[in-house]
């Protein structure tokens, strides 16, 4: 027979290391913001010296569809992560703020589960690429550049097993909330992802 004492600090050191784990989840999901957001800025300049370059000079800086294409995919899989834990992914919500709030938490869950079972099928679809492309040593492109595709397989794969772990968090906390009735969170807008972790 288990002791009070040590169900009770049982219970704390798992609550312990869930904060833990959401912690390093969302310093993960900032992390990679930023990596998405500084190469889209260094994209931008590669795109207008190509400009430049085609226009003024008719010399367009060569590889720039390739870079460009392979960046994309990139910067899409980099912000996943951040786009689901701050709310920020897509969200109708017309019909869903009239109903009651344990009704509203459910909707919630569902959608939730959903966004687990597609990205999860994206990355169990997307490893088996990945390790080809990086066997078989995969490019993009012809002639002056070719670029290896892999780091967009293999991101692909990163960034949709990220994007299933926050749904998870999320079918969590809002499991929670439907047990409990609490009420509905604020927008997206109106908090920091901080203070969803406090």
């Amino acid at each position: 027979m288990s002791h009070p004492a040590s169900l009770r600090l049982h219970s704390s050191s798992l609550r312990y290391g869930a904060r833990v784990l959401i912690r390093v989840n969302d310093w993960i999901a900032r992390a990679l913001l930023t990596v998405a957001a500084v190469l889209a800025f260094l994209l931008s300049f590669l795109v207008c010296a190509d400009v430049i370059g085609r226009v003024v000079f008719n010399s367009p800086v060569k590889g720039t569809p390739e870079i460009v294409s392979g960046s994309i995919v990139i910067i899409l899989w980099l912000q996943a992560a951040y786009a689901i834990r701050s709310g920020g992914m897509i969200w109708v919500d017309a019909v869903h703020a009239h109903f009651p709030n344990r009704v509203q938490r459910a909707c919630e869950v569902f959608g939730a589960l959903l966004g687990i079972a597609f990205f999860g099928l994206v990355c169990w679809g997307s490893i088996d690429p990945a390790l080809y492309a990086w066997r078989s040593n995969e490019f993009e492109g012809e002639g002056a550049l070719r670029v290896p595709v892999w780091p967009a397989r293999f991101l692909v794969v990163v960034g949709s097993f990220l994007a299933v772990f926050n749904y998870l968090l999320i079918a969590i906390e809002r499991s929670r909330a439907l047990v409990s009735g609490a009420p509905p969170p604020p927008p997206a807008s109106e908090i920091k992802l901080e203070e969803r972790i406090a």
